[in-house]
């Protein structure tokens, strides 16, 4: 059974950083492609960053060279660090675990991020 824990989310200043982290279990991570998504209210669940399982990155236009996703197959954790955040940043972030040509594509329960002053 694959869980996936987002932790790390918060009330942060405009400006200032947040490092997300999604655990994983039950699933070997380095064959899935791991991915952040974010939902405002009253908007669509979207893409932030997307991370292959060989390595290669994603990013949404509106947070390109601001965050930056990782990911340590070892210990079954991703992260996403977050730089100059805006409020239009604020959002549920999700964490997403998704295997390539198949069915497999499971979430986590999201982290509340908000920043304001």
């Amino acid at each position: 059974q694959v869980q996936l824990v987002e932790s790390g989310g918060g009330l942060v200043q405009p400006g200032g950083s947040l490092r997300l982290s999604c655990a994983a279990s039950g699933i070997i991570l380095s064959i899935y492609d791991m991915g952040w998504y974010r939902q405002a209210p009253g908007q669509q669940r979207e893409l932030v960053a997307r991370m292959s399982s060989g390595g290669s990155s994603t990013y949404a236009d509106v947070v390109k060279g601001r965050f930056t996703i990782s990911r340590d197959n070892a210990k079954n954790t991703v992260l996403l660090q977050m730089n100059s955040l805006k409020p239009e940043d604020t959002a549920v972030y999700y964490c997403n675990a998704r295997r390539s040509f198949t069915t497999d594509n499971s979430w986590g329960q999201g982290t509340q991020v908000t920043v304001s002053s």
